[in-house]
């Protein structure tokens, strides 16, 4: 990655337009960036950060509104425009923060702009620009493929802050671990314990389910096996341990061995109580018997007796019996002189009916009268045909003159009705109409509202914040001048210290004087009169802790300039934008348009009601002009077919006057005429029947006589009186056969032996042997039950016996994979025996890339060191720092003692160098971690004045060496004697209108 330019716009302490020609400075390989304190050096470099990546390094990141320049016109945004190749491609990010600008038009107050990104790539044939994008996402994603880096390895890759590997190098391992995290990106690893810890939770909560079934089983085997594990000892194991399963499966097959014991003994009684139940149920049952006999001759004597008192009705029965049969031969004659009786006088009945329906001329005549007569009225009913249909043709004319006078009124109804309601149309369209433009003006006025509500809201919202930030300020800006009290406190101690230390540095010199071994100094190997510390003298720790509480205190009061800054920055944008008005003012003026827009919009709502409304009005206008217009066509057709049929009725009642004669209708004198006709036949007819069954009963009445006499009997009714039908006959030879056959039976069952001699023994008890069977019974029953639920139980504790071992069975798989993964995620966090160092995964691999940095910042703090120093990775365990992990330890190594020594123990110019070289080692280590990405363009930010002039030499030698391959670096420091070493500089001038940049010099 190589930078060509930067320009800024009202960003930072920058409030005019500057630019910076990053190709001219490259030339020289090694330049310098220096400038008076606050001038904006670093802004420089925030704002490189800035256009690649949306936002600023560490501490100084903020929202876009703290970036914008308070030294700039209102009118000029902020902006910065980056130009430069990476991954072989020349690109131009422009980028824009979050910011107020004033309000267009005529209006006062400010408004908060979005921020905005630009992308843009330059075509090396034509060299035009050509844009990519204007998404922030889009841009961001572009820029971090091809640069390989996010923002925090950028930040300490490219613009290596050397104050924050000060702290670094003398960091503790937790400090160094976060550090590294975020630049090696180790979250992974960090995932892989966690999810490790979960698998072991997991794999834990599962054996303890495991357990907890086990245990339960347990619980379900003791209530089934009742009596037989009253007195056997639960197991002790609680849920998780190792040998749970063994003893539930133990303490259950106990369980089931006394449930089989008791169940053999259950058994035994059993059989018992059958065998007595058997004894019983004969008893009973030879009792039974005998009362059965008993019983059995004692009705067979009952129905004896019975027998002969009904004799006499049983010889009844059979002279019933002989009559009936002796009358079955005159039967047939009987029936036939009923059936003509019948006959005769239905017919008789019938002729008497249709006499009194005939006119009294014809109450005598005869059949062949009444036919003839019939036979004359039917001719007449023919000639009626034509007539008939002339009245139906005049009935269907005047029907249908009916329907066309209907047809009629109710076309002269549509037409009054449409005229009616156009007659009223153009007042309806108007009203509609003026509805309509009322709610469009409602609407215009309330889009109009709606663009005020907005910014008066914001506006009342900035001075409530105003209002808040006026009491904030006051107490940040008392804590910024106890913060710069402090902070100089501390300075003026440090360097009091530091001077008396100096002062004394002959005899800490020679507290390290070794007899034989040459002077640091000098160089001689006798040492006739070492220095002497003096009273109040003041050694190296002391010196350090006042430095590192300086620093603390400088830390302070840097953040809080900090956070007074940002708050009033944010105080003046919340000022600006309440326009210098009360929030009581603006809540009034607030509420007001709200009410305002609420009302308009409520009136703008009724426009959509209003145009369907004029819609229908409309759609029913055009139905009513229609319909008026189609009742007068179809009146003017009913016109001139009411003439032709009005013609054609004429003629026919004519024909029909004729046709009727006395009647009301044509119709009904053909009715009357056919009544007639079948008045007639049917007199005529019943005459006939009446005279032929006269003959018929008179002929069965000679038959009935002479059939009676040959059977018997003195007369036809004497001979009906006997007759039975052969239902009757059956019933009365069902009793005599009834009679028969109960005296055939008594006299067989008292020829009964068994049931003679049962009646001669003693009267059975069945009652005493039914007590004893109950008993027998029940206390079967008592033993069944017993058997019942021993078996039960024993049934019941083999299923749980088998699923308690295949729960043991499921859990032991379980229970090893939780032993495995328990021994891995121990080992992965470092709590594991096996882990000597306690070294967490992520720490292991944090200390990998640790060792790989210290090997690269060995290669130039050994030259920086002049050969003495050497960075080491230590993964000993640190003592007294609140953890006892390894792996992320940092010694340096003295060539000088050949002792390894913490990196605390190095002065502070060795800091300085020493830090810097593990700034570069670990800008490589990033780098190749990153893909390998070329970075042709490198800053180093302060820390050079803490060095004398042989090591700055050194640094600068080992920082020149960085130009190989065309890289170029820029040095951020104050330092003066850099501006004679260095001889190509971008200045940074601090003024009243704001700071500016100046390039001198020229490359060599």
């Amino acid at each position: 990655m190589k930078l060509h330019s930067l320009r800024v716009t009202a960003f930072g302490p920058f409030g005019a337009a500057q630019h910076v020609d990053f190709d001219a400075l490259n030339a020289a390989g090694l330049f310098l960036l220096h400038g008076p304190t606050g001038a904006g050096k670093t802004s420089v470099l925030d704002a490189v950060c800035f256009a690649l990546y949306g936002s600023v390094p560490g501490a100084r990141e903020g929202r876009g509104l703290t970036l914008r320049s308070d030294h700039a016109a209102t009118d000029t945004p902020t902006e910065v425009v980056l130009d430069l190749t990476v991954g072989g491609r020349r690109l131009e990010v422009t980028r824009r923060p979050a910011q107020l600008r004033p309000k267009k038009g005529n209006r006062t107050g400010f408004v908060t702009e979005k921020a905005q990104s630009w992308l843009r790539e330059r075509d090396p044939e034509t060299g035009e620009w050509q844009a990519l994008s204007r998404s922030h996402q889009e841009i961001g994603e572009e820029i971090g493929q091809l640069v390989g880096m996010n923002r925090e390895q950028f930040c300490q890759v490219v613009l290596l802050p050397q104050g924050d590997f000060a702290r670094f190098l003398r960091a503790d391992a937790e400090a160094r671990g976060k550090l590294l995290g975020k630049l090696f990106d180790t979250r992974r690893f960090a995932a892989v314990e966690e999810r490790l810890a979960e698998l072991r939770r997991t794999a834990e909560q599962q054996v303890k389910q495991g357990d907890e079934r086990l245990l339960a089983l347990a619980e379900r085997t003791a209530e089934a096996a009742g009596p037989a594990a009253r007195d056997l000892p639960r197991p002790e194991e609680r849920p998780g341990d190792p040998g749970l399963a063994a003893a539930v499966l133990a303490w259950a097959a106990v369980a089931r061995s006394g449930a089989v014991e008791r169940r053999d003994l259950a058994a035994c009684a059993v059989d018992a109580a059958d065998s007595r139940r058997a004894a019983a149920r004969r008893v009973l049952e030879e009792q039974r018997d005998l009362l059965r006999l008993q019983e059995r001759y004692a009705e067979t004597r009952r129905r004896a007796t019975a027998l002969d008192e009904r004799r006499e009705q049983f010889e009844g029965l059979c002279t019933r019996q002989d009559l009936a049969r002796a009358a079955d031969r005159v039967a047939p004659a009987l029936t036939l002189r009923d059936t003509a009786e019948r006959e005769h006088r239905q017919a008789a009945t019938a002729y008497a009916h249709a006499r009194t329906r005939l006119p009294a001329s014809l109450a005598d005549a005869g059949a062949d009268q009444l036919a003839e007569r019939e036979r004359r009225i039917r001719q007449e009913l023919g000639g009626l045909d034509a007539a008939r249909r002339a009245e139906r043709r005049s009935a269907e004319i005047t029907a249908e003159r009916a329907a066309l006078d209907r047809e009629a009124r109710a076309d002269e109804d549509v037409r009054q009705d449409a005229e009616d309601w156009l007659a009223a149309w153009d007042s309806v369209r108007r009203r509609l109409q003026d509805r309509i433009e009322t709610a469009q003006e409602a609407a215009t006025r309330a889009g109009h509202l709606e663009s005020q509500l907005a910014p008066a809201a914001a506006r009342l919202a900035a001075a409530r914040r105003r209002d808040a930030l006026d009491q904030q300020l006051g107490g940040a800006e008392q804590r910024l001048r106890t913060a710069r009290d402090a902070a100089g406190d501390a300075r003026e101690h440090w360097l009091d210290l530091r001077e008396r230390r100096l002062s004394g540095i002959a005899a800490e010199l020679a507290a390290e004087l070794r007899d034989g071994e040459a002077c640091k100094v000098c160089g001689a190997t006798g040492h006739p009169a070492p220095a002497r510390a003096g009273a109040g003298h003041v050694d190296r720790d002391t010196e350090q802790r006042a430095e590192d509480a300086y620093g603390r205190a400088e830390d302070t009061r840097a953040q809080a300039e900090s956070e007074l800054s940002r708050l009033r920055q944010t105080h003046a944008a919340a000022q600006a934008e309440a326009t210098g008005a009360s929030v009581d003012e603006l809540a009034v003026l607030e509420g007001e348009l709200r009410h305002d827009h609420a009302t308009a919009h409520a009136a703008a709502g009724d426009m959509h009601a209003a145009r369907e409304e004029l819609g229908r009005a409309e759609q029913e206008h055009a139905r009513r002009v229609d319909a008026r217009e189609q009742a007068e066509r179809r009146s003017a057709a009913r016109t001139s077919h009411r003439e032709a049929i009005d013609r054609e009725l004429a003629g026919l009642q004519e024909e029909l006057t004729r046709a009727r004669g006395e009647a009301g209708s044509v119709e009904e004198q053909f009715a009357t005429l056919t009544r007639r006709v079948a008045l007639l036949a049917d007199a005529a007819e019943a005459v006939r029947a009446y005279e032929e069954t006269a003959e018929r009963l008179k002929a069965a009445d000679g038959s009935l006589a002479d059939a009676a006499f040959k059977a018997g009997f003195a007369t036809p009714d004497e001979a009906a009186r006997a007759f039975l039908d052969h239902r009757e006959q059956r019933a009365l030879q069902e009793r005599i056969d009834a009679w028969q056959a109960e005296r055939a039976a008594v006299a067989d069952r008292l020829h009964e032996r068994d049931a003679a001699e049962a009646a001669a023994r003693p009267a059975s008890d069945v009652r005493s042997a039914e007590a004893a069977l109950t008993a027998a019974e029940r206390a079967q029953r008592d033993a069944t039950s017993a058997y019942d639920a021993a078996r039960d139980r024993c049934t019941a504790l083999a299923r749980l016996g088998r699923q308690a071992q295949d729960e043991a069975r499921r859990l032991g798989p379980l229970r090893a994979d939780y032993e495995r993964v328990a021994r891995m995620a121990g080992l992965a966090a470092g709590t594991s025996a096996d882990n000597e160092r306690k070294m967490r995964l992520e720490s292991y691999v944090l200390a990998a890339r640790l060792e790989q940095v210290a090997a690269a910042a060995t290669a130039r703090l050994h030259r920086m060191s002049a050969g003495r120093y050497t960075l080491v990775h230590s993964d000993e365990r640190t003592i007294g720092t609140g953890s006892r992990r390894a792996g992320l330890g940092l010694h340096v190594v003295d060539s000088w003692t050949g002792r390894e020594r913490d990196t605390s123990t190095l002065s502070g110019g060795e800091t300085f160098f020493a830090s810097l070289a593990l700034a570069l080692g670990l800008a490589d280590v990033v780098t190749d971690e990153a893909g390998g990405v070329r970075l042709d363009t490198l800053f180093i930010d302060e820390g050079f004045g803490s060095l004398d002039e042989a090591t700055l030499d050194e640094v600068i030698d080992v920082l020149d060496a960085l130009r190989e391959r065309n890289r170029s670096v820029g040095i951020v420091s104050h330092v003066g004697d850099l501006r004679r070493r260095i001889p190509v500089q971008l200045e940074v001038i601090k003024g009243r209108a704001g700071s500016a940049v100046r390039r001198r010099g020229t490359a060599d």
